[in-house]
């Protein structure tokens, strides 16, 4: 066999290198026609990225970055116009490959006459699992993400949220390897989202790995490991979080209260971002270096220090950023024009 070959029937073998990632995006486009005249959509413009064994993977983006575009050419929904994409090294919608991951759509549909444990239980007759398995991980599923108060209730009595919970039970039934998860937080009160969290975390400390969307920014930067940002089809920002967060400056967050007149207006002099709220003065310092003289300053006048805390950029800070340098690149070109 020729070494071409061979290498071929490694990347088509969904068991082989157990250390390679699980998931492989290359120079991924996928356009669209749409309408009467068949115009011309590009949803993804060359995307890269690659998930490893056991992490935890965010792909962002605002609406129509591409984000569900990308799962479905993972899952063998659509086909790439260019571009490869491998799970396990094998193909999206190989049999071998899909029966080893787990989907939770953004809005799950479900048979709405259907009670939780008969749902699960067809979900588990559809992916090959025998009587007593697919019934005694139904009902462990259906307690996992709490809907065991409600398994005499119909599917299309539930609210947003519990449909969201029965979309999560169904993915995880057959305890897959991989879970691909579009918007799994959508729909769910705060202690839903936190319930969804830890299981989410759980399923990784059991070696799983998963790849999610989200909008709710505070849950990627809690559980996600790394993450791609999307904007327009292409990626503009990918690594672990403490890489792409960290790369710009700390400030320091200084609050003060019972600050002297003459000090708090010197200080909104000289930091024009000071904040005064319910007797405090809030201050932001660029420059570490500033804290000390600061507190000498402030305890000098008779001024007492609340907190002082170190911030970073945030993901909606990052976010804001790029859209921000989006729309002067668009305002440059159109001057220019």
């Amino acid at each position: 066999m020729s070494k071409n070959n061979e290498q071929e029937e490694s990347m088509s073998d969904p068991h082989a290198k157990d250390d390679a990632p699980v998931v492989e995006v290359r120079g991924l486009i996928k356009t669209f026609r749409l309408g009467f005249f068949r115009k011309r959509v590009e949803a993804v413009r060359g995307v890269d990225f690659a998930v490893q064994r056991g992490e935890i993977f965010g792909l962002l983006g605002p609406n129509g970055a591409g984000k569900t575009t990308t799962l479905k050419v993972l899952l063998g929904l659509i086909f790439p116009t260019a571009g490869e994409a491998r799970i396990f090294g094998g193909r999206p919608g190989d049999r071998a490959v899909m029966a080893r991951l787990g989907y939770l759509p953004e809005n799950p549909y479900v048979y709405s006459y259907l009670r939780p444990l008969e749902f699960l239980d067809l979900c588990g007759r559809l992916n090959g699992m025998g009587t007593t398995e697919r019934r005694k991980r139904s009902q462990e599923m259906v307690e996992r993400v709490g809907l065991s108060h409600a398994t005499g209730r119909p599917i299309g009595k539930f609210s947003k949220g519990m449909t969201q919970r029965i979309g999560l039970a169904q993915a995880l039934l057959h305890d897959p390897e991989l879970l691909i998860l579009d918007e799994p937080m959508s729909g769910l009160d705060p202690i839903g989202r936190k319930q969804v969290r830890e299981l989410l975390l759980d399923e990784r400390a059991r070696g799983k790995t998963l790849i999610f969307t989200s909008h709710i920014l505070s849950d990627v930067e809690r559980i996600c490991d790394r993450v791609a940002v999307l904007r327009e089809g292409r990626v503009t920002h990918r690594g672990a979080l403490d890489e792409l967060l960290g790369a710009t400056d700390e400030h320091v967050e200084v609050v003060l209260s019972h600050v002297p007149e003459a000090l708090s207006v010197a200080l909104k002099a000289e930091h024009p971002k000071a904040r005064s709220h319910g007797g405090t003065l809030q201050l932001e310092l660029e420059q570490e270096a500033a804290l000390g003289p600061l507190l000498a300053r402030a305890l000098e006048a008779g001024a007492s220090v609340q907190s002082v805390v170190r911030r970073r950029e945030d993901l909606e800070t990052l976010f804001m950023r790029d859209e921000a340098s989006r729309h002067e690149g668009s305002a440059e070109e159109e001057s220019a024009a």
